[in-house]
């Protein structure tokens, strides 16, 4: 059952260089196990290099850059940590409108980490429960965002979790979200045609 719950769903995975391997290899088996097209999208072509912590670790392909990527085109998005990562993405206008987007057209979001930086930056965490590594609450506490110390927090089509060690809570909300929003989705279809 599992393997077939995202079959036919697009995710993004949006990233850059020295981001936290762990939340960004895990996350995306589990989405490619339940059936998931997931897309590697970065700032830059080619490859991307994760980092155990703080020591380098394995690149990745690219398959797409933030230029080439279109929002309207995934039906879910997920953010991996990585203070280096985050904190570089944070300050790229087309991924702050990638997540914009996103959260305009209510559709989820899976992120972790220093990941909810991105939200911050474009405007997303006001108003909205949340949780990510301890040293950046004060950020989403300033940018009205509702932080809770918790090892996975779903707020309607957001879920957020603090670390690597979060990572099964993460995976399975996560999968559980995106989902539910592909079964919305094919609802909506089923109503439109039958209407």
């Amino acid at each position: 059952m599992m393997q077939h719950k995202l079959e036919g769903t697009r995710i993004a995975i949006i990233v850059s260089d020295d981001f936290e391997q762990a939340e960004f290899t895990e996350p995306k088996k589990a989405l490619e196990q339940a059936g998931a097209t997931v897309t590697v999208i970065s700032p830059k072509a080619g490859q991307v290099t994760g980092m155990n912590h703080d020591t380098k670790a394995d690149s990745f392909p690219v398959d797409m850059t933030l230029d080439q990527a279109n929002p309207n085109d995934f039906d879910g998005l997920m953010l991996p940590g990585g203070a280096l990562n985050a904190d570089f993405l944070r300050m790229n206008p087309k991924a702050q409108e990638f997540v914009k987007r996103f959260d305009q057209t209510e559709r989820p979001m899976a992120v972790i980490c220093h990941a909810p930086w991105l939200l911050v930056s474009s405007g997303c965490a006001k108003g909205r429960t949340l949780t990510s590594y301890h040293t950046i609450q004060d950020d989403i506490r300033n940018a009205g965002g509702n932080w809770v110390d918790k090892e996975m927090v779903r707020d309607h089509n957001l879920v957020t979790s603090r670390s690597p060690k979060d990572l099964p809570a993460f995976n399975s909300a996560m999968v559980s979200l995106f989902a539910e929003y592909k079964n919305q989705k094919a609802q909506q279809r089923q109503g439109t045609i039958t209407a």
